[in-house]
């Protein structure tokens, strides 16, 4: 049943088939006036003994069974139960969101048919080349700097000793591995590598490669179809991720799941892909905070895919540049009670340099700068020089409020507790949390004042400035500077990111504005200026995490500067703070990685903070604050009443139910509770424990008005 937690329909339903029906089997069934897509599931031992009394002849029959479909494995079956289990929802809930909605819409006779295609296209497909194969042969410690390029016997890939090294450790141990490369060490080289040797090893093997955000995938499936597609077909190289359409997403998961694709690339719901051969999982930019859902299930795709290694039994190997305090802390000394083998490689190739971090103090600024003099002057040299320049600011729009001069009117969502984003390009007021769009006003709405003005800056006012300011350069050609913007805002159409990143790689943009989304995963190799225009907002935040965040984020943005060696030595990172002595930007300015993260764990450790403690939020949404707060309030004090909880609260801490940072989105008003505990043993039992209380609590009179409520285990933003 695709029902989620707090429903009290959330377990597994009971049909008549005419024959026995092996688990993992594909059915459609009838529930209620629709019909809907199943999985036949093991009976639990409680479920048995409820079937003895059921009426049979109440029970409905199944639709239809897809048995053109080999059903899903054992090990597909155990990481549902898993991830259901862990991440406290159903099983169905789990299992159905990971399944492409069109197999419901499809009978048996059309999978065949697309099956048959899958099989044949397989059939044709070139076998690995035998050169490839000697090398992966080899012993690792005989591995050679110089391997065969796959997809072109008379090309050679110069491995550095570094990635020789890496790699050389991966076939020699079983794993976890954290590969910790600065960026442009080629980490994306050690990958395909890996699964080069693993392919001419075992061809029938499945490897799954994993991003963090769908524009991410493009450029990574190019890279991996032109090294492999020669060796096997076109559909050797699979994406799998949410931005595909129905039909897209279908083919895929049949390729993956018949075992046609040997390569999977995709976002983080294709840790749950069906891949009957799977014997690699790679984890790319491992510490991405995308690789948390944030809705539906909220699963962790990279910890799901360790689970996903060891029940499988094969290897997986995450990278980074920036690993993630808890990846990090468990790649430590295996004598220390680390769990992964880290990998380094900590220089980049060509013996590239890492870019020269500066430091701008804005206060010595004069008030309202925006770009400060010295940043304007070294962007003018870069496009002198023919060079590109990046800066980004993690704000779109043009400014994030408008307000009246006169009277303080200021432009709030009425449906949210935030503000309307002004953006100026379509003269729109916007919500960038519940969707709200208007016009701007000719006046102030409360006092009728003309004079209303933009407060702040976000990247579309920022685009418009650095245009004004760079207005009487000139490019080498003698052409004006082009200033390009890339966001959300200017990639909603289709293929417009993919258009626009040409335009960087081919020389045609010489200053990029834009978002976090331009300043990660990305291989620019004209790129020699990088600036973080406004990042201090995060210096001082009351979530834990956002100083891991912001020094992840500036150290990849730092890593899309001098990507080519060649100009590697004049590359640089431009930081406008009024905190320059800052600690973090200390460590960033040596591209200190472990010091900084030394630090942050150290601080955990006395903090009491995970990865040295464990915990989970409970979020109520309600029609008022006080019903949602009073749910969880009551639902804390309730599970000292109850037996099984209250044995169990000795090992841990309930906070006070508090309002979300955001606590009214849509008219729908947020509150949440954190449970903290040193044991994720203990925590995993309570919540289970804890499950039936909630749903009891939520009858309560006093919680009328309740909408729903989740648990969410290892929270990434409190």
């Amino acid at each position: 049943m695709h029902t989620p937690a707090y429903s009290q329909l959330a377990g597994a339903l009971t049909y008549l088939s005419p024959t026995p029906l092996p688990a993992g089997s594909l059915v459609r069934v009838p529930l209620g006036q629709r019909e809907t897509l199943g999985v036949v599931w093991e009976p639990t031992d409680a479920g048995s003994d409820a079937t003895k009394f059921l009426d049979v002849n109440k029970l409905r029959p199944v639709s239809a069974v897809l048995d053109a479909l080999p059903p899903l494995t054992p090990h597909w079956r155990a990481l549902i139960r898993f991830a259901a289990s862990y991440y406290q929802r159903s099983a169905g809930e789990v299992a159905l969101a990971a399944l492409p909605p069109q197999l419901r819409d499809l009978s048996s006779v059309q999978l065949a048919r697309k099956l048959k295609k899958l099989a044949k296209a397989a059939a044709g497909a070139v076998t690995p080349a035998p050169a490839a194969a000697d090398s992966a042969a080899s012993p690792p410690g005989d591995l050679s700097p110089l391997q065969p390029h796959p997809d072109n016997n008379s090309k050679t890939i110069a491995l550095s000793a570094e990635q020789t090294s890496a790699i050389g450790q991966f076939n020699q141990h079983p794993g976890p591995f954290l590969l910790f490369g600065a960026t442009g060490s080629g980490k994306t080289e050690v990958f395909m590598h890996c699964t080069a040797q693993l392919l001419a090893r075992q061809p029938q093997a499945q490897v799954l490669v994993m991003v963090p955000e769908i524009n991410l995938t493009p450029q990574l499936e190019e890279r991996f179809k032109a090294r492999f597609e020669a060796q096997f077909d076109a559909d050797a190289v699979v994406s799998l991720h949410s931005g595909m359409s129905p039909a897209q997403r279908l083919n895929s998961w049949l390729a993956a799941h018949s075992g046609a694709a040997r390569i999977v690339l995709g976002t983080r719901m294709a840790v749950f892909a069906s891949m009957p051969t799977l014997q690699l999982i790679i984890v790319d930019e491992e510490h991405d905070p995308s690789y948390k859902s944030h809705e539906g299930a909220r699963y962790s795709a990279r910890d799901l895919a360790i689970y996903r290694g060891h029940l499988e039994g094969i290897k997986v190997m995450l990278g980074s540049a920036t690993p993630s305090l808890e990846s990090w802390y468990h790649s430590r000394p295996q004598a220390e009670g680390g769990r992964y083998l880290r990998l380094d490689m900590p220089s980049r190739i060509g013996q590239g340099q890492l870019p020269l971090v500066r430091r701008v103090d804005m206060a010595h600024q004069p008030k309202g700068c925006i770009i400060a003099a010295p940043l304007l002057a070294a962007i003018a040299q870069r496009v002198a020089r023919g060079e590109q320049s990046m800066l980004f600011l993690n704000r779109r729009g043009y400014a994030p409020v408008l307000e009246c001069t006169d009277c303080g009117w200021q432009s709030t969502c009425p449906n949210c507790s935030a503000f309307r984003v002004f953006h100026k390009i379509d003269r729109t007021l916007r919500c960038h949390h519940c969707g709200l769009m208007e016009r701007v006003p000719s006046y102030c709405p409360t006092c009728g004042n003309a004079d209303i003005s933009p407060v702040g800056r976000g990247t579309e006012r920022l685009e418009e400035h650095l245009s004004e300011l760079l207005a009487d350069i000139r490019r080498p050609d003698g052409q004006p500077v082009r200033v390009v913007r890339i966001d959300a805002d200017t990639t909603k159409l289709k293929g417009a990111l993919q258009a626009q990143l040409a335009q960087v790689h081919s020389g045609d943009v010489d200053v990029l504005v834009g978002t976090q989304m331009i300043a990660k995963g990305h291989d620019f190799r004209r790129i020699t200026l990088v600036a973080a225009v406004n990042p201090d907002n995060a210096l001082f935040s009351s979530d834990f995490r956002a100083p891991e965040r912001l020094f992840s984020l500036l150290m990849q943005a730092a890593g899309r500067a001098g990507r080519d060696a060649a100009v590697a030595s004049r590359s640089e990172m431009w930081l406008q703070t009024t905190h320059p002595t800052h600690p973090l930007y200390e460590a960033l300015k040596n591209h200190d990685y472990p010091a900084f993260a030394a630090s942050q764990l150290k601080e955990r450790l006395q903090a009491g903070m995970p990865p040295m403690s464990f915990q989970a939020l409970v979020r109520a949404d309600a029609r008022s604050q006080e019903v949602a707060q009073g749910f969880l309030n009551a639902a804390s004090l309730a599970a000292t009443q109850h037996t099984d909880t209250a044995a169990l609260l000795s090992h841990l801490t309930l906070y006070p139910a508090v309002p979300m940072t955001i606590a009214r989105v849509a008219n729908v008003e947020r509150a949440q509770m954190l449970i903290e505990s040193p044991s994720r043993t203990a925590l995993q039992r309570f919540l289970t424990a804890w499950q039936g209380v909630l749903h009891s609590t939520r009858s309560a009179p006093e919680c009328k008005g309740l909408m729903r409520w989740a648990i969410d285990v290892d929270p990434l933003l409190i």
